[in-house]
């Protein structure tokens, strides 16, 4: 089994169409089906169902690809551990973040990266805490920023705390708990309609954790995947929303309200990454550089 036959067998995988990754991967069309078909003779096993219009995977080409993209990963970190005890930086850092993360200005500390390592290629995803978490366990990503919580599997993931932030409701000016000012406790949100994040970002998990330890069963009835929409639906009044502390700057027309008797649930901001001796240099020179105060703030991408 060679290489160039896994890295094929990925591209077609995530493009789904042999033309598409032909082209991606500057082979010929001709090329890529003969490796694809090698690597199946060598495998005794058929890796894709072809049709007309797209490619998919048999049940072989899905247990082959979380191994065949472990495998890749493992031979980048090698290629740049001896690259990076020569001196020289290379290779691909990949990356995942939450949106509108705490803790870290993503942006920034990319762009400090970049000064410091320019031949060092950035790639950047944007996901739920969920997925982010699976794509790190898998070696799909160097590390992520998340919102921690505690559905997720902490055993085969390092974890660096960046900060931590109360729960703060959100809500019209017009809305009645503006109007009292006051603080309010899951319990007296029990009735109302909220808006929230898809099930899979870390502040919808916090929120749903805090408010079932506190016995109360809440209606998600407006669900959101960006903190832009979460926000104009509380904004024309369509809902409440528990978030994380420092969202109430984002929107200075809403009420932010404190939320009480949720002392022990915090939306906890982390960075995750794979064991020591499997995190790469570029993983390790991003953390470095946040440890030593680039990127730090609430800004974020």
């Amino acid at each position: 089994m060679e290489l160039r036959h896994l890295q094929h067998f990925v591209a077609v995988a995530e493009d789904q169409h042999f033309t598409r990754a032909a082209e991606r991967l500057m082979v010929s069309q001709s090329g890529l089906s003969a490796s694809i078909r090698a690597l199946e003779r060598e495998l005794r096993a058929p890796l894709f169902v072809r049709t007309t219009r797209r490619v998919t995977l048999t049940p072989a080409g899905r247990a082959l690809l979380d191994e065949a993209e472990r495998i890749l990963a493992q031979v980048r970190a090698a290629h740049e551990a001896v690259a990076a005890v020569q001196g020289v930086l290379r290779g691909m850092l990949a990356l995942g973040s939450e949106q509108c993360i705490a803790g870290v200005h993503v942006a920034g500390l990319l762009a400090a990266f970049r000064r410091r390592h320019p031949d060092v290629e950035i790639c950047l995803r944007q996901a739920g805490s969920g997925a982010l978490a699976e794509e790190v366990a898998a070696g799909r990503l160097d590390l992520a920023f998340v919102v921690q919580s505690a559905s997720e599997d902490p055993d085969q993931l390092r974890r660096v705390p960046l900060t931590s932030e109360p729960m703060t409701v959100l809500c019209h000016p017009g809305h009645r708990l503006a109007r009292t000012g006051a603080a309010v406790t899951p319990r007296e949100l029990g009735g109302e309609v909220f808006v929230d994040f898809h099930p899979d970002w870390g502040p919808r998990r916090t929120t749903d954790a805090a408010f079932a330890a506190a016995g109360v069963r809440r209606t998600v009835a407006l669900e959101v995947n960006d903190v832009h929409g979460l926000l104009d639906m509380v904004d024309e009044n369509l809902g409440i929303a528990v978030v994380p502390a420092h969202f109430r700057f984002k929107r200075e027309s809403l009420t932010a309200l404190p939320v009480r008797d949720t002392e022990d649930t915090l939306y906890e901001t982390v960075a995750l990454l794979p064991p020591a001796q499997a995190t790469s240099p570029a993983a390790r020179a991003l953390m470095g550089l946040l440890e030593t105060g680039g990127g730090r703030g609430e800004r974020s991408a």
